[in-house]
């Protein structure tokens, strides 16, 4: 049997009430999404008020939206996986080191980024 999509206006409006619960449910049970939200708060401005340029800016504000994006999708890997189960696995480990280091390394970018752009000057 064949699920019937919705398409159009439908599917944008139920994609952005599906973004939203993502948010919500990010900033209510996700204590690493908040912190790293509140340093975007602080980062997105400052990179906005450093870059001289349209690219430069680009360059500053691109990580922190990158560190949002990977952290959203590091919680995703780990809600999937406790919803399989609790118990400790090698590969439900393996998985959510997977996802944290994707955050670290989106850190580090961000770092490497900030440090070229700002460095040169």
């Amino acid at each position: 049997m064949e699920r019937l999509k919705p398409t159009g206006l439908t599917r944008v409006l139920r994609a952005f009430g599906s973004s939203y619960k993502g948010f919500a449910g990010a900033w209510r049970d996700e204590a690493a999404f908040r912190q790293e939200l509140l340093f975007a708060v602080v980062a997105l401005p400052l990179g906005l008020w450093l870059g001289h340029s349209g690219v430069e800016r680009a360059l500053l504000v691109g990580p922190v939206l990158l560190i949002l994006i990977v952290e959203l999708v590091n919680s995703a890997i780990e809600a999937a996986i406790d919803r399989i189960g609790l118990e400790r696995h090698a590969l439900s480990g393996l998985a959510k080191d997977l996802g944290s280091a994707a955050v670290l390394l989106s850190f580090v970018l961000l770092i490497v980024v900030w440090c070229l752009v700002l460095g040169d000057r």
